[in-house]
């Protein structure tokens, strides 16, 4: 059984629960956080015992998104090609993995859910959040690219309501999310947990190959729409954003400040 760093893999009943495990730092995901989960994942779909996935942050939130910290530090003078490969894999790869799970999943959100962490957990097939839960992806204003790696915001909140999250960088709260329909069950603080568990284990006495079929079906209807032509399309476009002026501004200034302006940008 795999020891993680900053993963923490519980089973419980015919769930598998795989948490961010890095609460002193509001759960930010290092390269190395994202490997475990990436693991962790391929874990939980190879247990025939696990029919429903719950992807979930301990502490007081479900994840600040990408360490930027960790970033400016390791991948600072990476080349156009070494990001576009790490990006590719860690980033959107990742997501797009747990996109395509073959099992139900469920994220469960309490608390920050930004940028990185926004577009991993509305990777998730059902999402409950706590009312303390908020939403943000302030990247275009604080960091001068083009969104987060996965543009997977007009699908889940409507073309309008992306438009203006993305164009602000404001904080999305957990009732707006709940009336847009991205979030699926919304509760008090105290029955996350609870709430959460109860869905899966409802979901987890459906047959498992009909539940299979229809993700497949949904998904196949979305991709036949044009969803997943339109993910890849935005992952080049997010690359060629860190190639522009602005985004050398921020580079050049500190990536310190850009989390100031993103955490002052989603407080307001």
């Amino acid at each position: 059984m795999p020891d993680y760093q900053y993963v923490l893999y519980e089973r419980i009943g015919a769930a598998a629960r795989i948490s961010h495990n890095r609460p002193e730092r509001r759960n930010a995901e290092s390269s190395v956080m994202l490997r475990e989960m990436d693991d962790a994942l391929a874990r939980a779909i190879g247990d025939e015992g696990v029919r429903v996935i719950i992807i979930a942050g301990t502490g007081d939130h479900f994840s600040a998104g990408h360490d930027l910290k960790e970033g400016e530090a390791e991948r600072s003078a990476f080349t156009v090609e070494e990001r576009y490969a790490f990006e590719e894999d860690l980033y959107y790869g990742l997501c797009m993995r747990i996109w395509d799970c073959p099992k139900p999943t469920i994220a469960q959100v309490q608390g920050a859910c930004v940028a990185g962490a926004f577009m991993l957990a509305n990777m998730c097939d059902l999402m409950v959040a706590s009312e303390d839960a908020f939403f943000a992806d302030p990247v275009v204003n604080s960091m001068g690219a083009a969104a987060v790696e996965v543009l997977i915001h007009p699908t889940v909140l409507g073309l309008r309501l992306a438009k203006d999250i993305l164009y602000t960088g404001r904080r999305l709260d957990a009732r707006e999310a709940f009336a847009c329909g991205m979030v699926s069950r919304l509760v008090t603080r105290p029955k996350l947990e609870e709430t959460t568990l109860a869905l899966a284990e409802q979901i987890a006495g459906s047959p498992p190959f009909a539940l299979k079929l229809i993700k497949r079906s949904l998904h196949r209807m979305m991709d036949i729409g044009g969803l997943r032509a339109g993910l890849e399309a935005h992952f080049d476009t997010h690359q060629l954003s860190h190639a522009s002026s602005e985004f050398a501004r921020v580079k050049e200034a500190g990536m310190s400040k850009a989390i100031g302006q993103g955490k002052k940008m989603v407080s307001s």
